[in-house]
């Protein structure tokens, strides 16, 4: 998720701080007893049923004691006038041998989250009209993605951020281009994972951070040469859950 750096908005994070290395911190578990996703789940028919009539299930709180900090950062850059709403968009590439999920690089001269990957997106504009303007938008600003190749077919419940916003992750099942224009300033890179990896619990991986806040919890999958962790994992993790009941 793209996020332009003010000095000012330091005072209203307590997000990870520069030069953390996720990948050193320990692996506390892997959750290779959970239940994998079936694989006719993950047929784009059945994608859009599921979004469209979902099942009763519970969205995942990696550590509810971060969650109570991050509303609370959210409740005071409000107070203080900023933008606190962003939306990503999960990209979900039709291909011949399955779904895949298109991810960024960002790159590594960035003050917030430099180096992650992460979802196309970022703030709402004044001049979006909904979450899913905010996607396409940042979408195509990001790394070029033409959204008339994207059919948006749900959201997965928001996503609270340390750094002080309230997510909405929108899914589109999104046909592949031939090549995608990156903003060379914000992403270094564009790759994808296939959706059955990442929809196999045996894959997530849950890391403990030990600091002076005390501990944070939080998910990483790891894929080839790419690690993906923090926000991103954790909204995998929610797809997850909405996909394997």
């Amino acid at each position: 998720m793209t996020q332009k750096s003010n000095p000012q908005d330091q005072a209203f994070s307590v997000a990870v701080p520069a030069g953390f290395d996720a990948q050193a911190i320990p692996i506390h578990e892997v959750c290779a007893s959970q239940s994998k996703v079936a694989a006719h789940v993950l047929d784009p028919f059945n994608l859009r049923d599921r979004f469209q009539s979902p099942p009763v299930w519970q969205p995942e709180i990696t550590d509810e004691n971060r969650q109570v900090i991050a509303a609370e950062i959210i409740q005071r850059r409000q107070a203080a006038g900023k933008v606190t709403r962003a939306a990503v968009l999960i990209p979900l590439l039709l291909k011949s041998d399955g779904l895949s999920v298109l991810l960024t690089q960002r790159t590594d001269h960035l003050h917030d989250h430099a180096g992650q990957i992460s979802f196309p997106g970022g703030r709402m504009d004044p001049g979006d009209f909904s979450p899913n303007d905010t996607a396409l938008r940042e979408s195509e600003e990001e790394i070029g993605l033409n959204r008339a190749g994207v059919e948006i077919i749900g959201h997965l419940p928001q996503y609270l951020t340390v750094s002080g916003y309230s997510v909405t992750p929108v899914v589109g099942l999104v046909k592949p281009q031939a090549e995608y224009v990156l903003d060379a300033f914000e992403v270094a890179d564009v790759f994808e994972v296939p959706l059955h990896f990442l929809m196999d619990p045996a894959n997530h991986q849950v890391r403990v951070w030990e600091s002076d806040q005390g501990s944070r919890r939080f998910y990483s999958m790891p894929y080839e040469n790419r690690f993906i962790w923090g926000a991103t994992a954790g909204m995998l993790r929610n797809l997850y859950h909405l996909l394997k009941v």
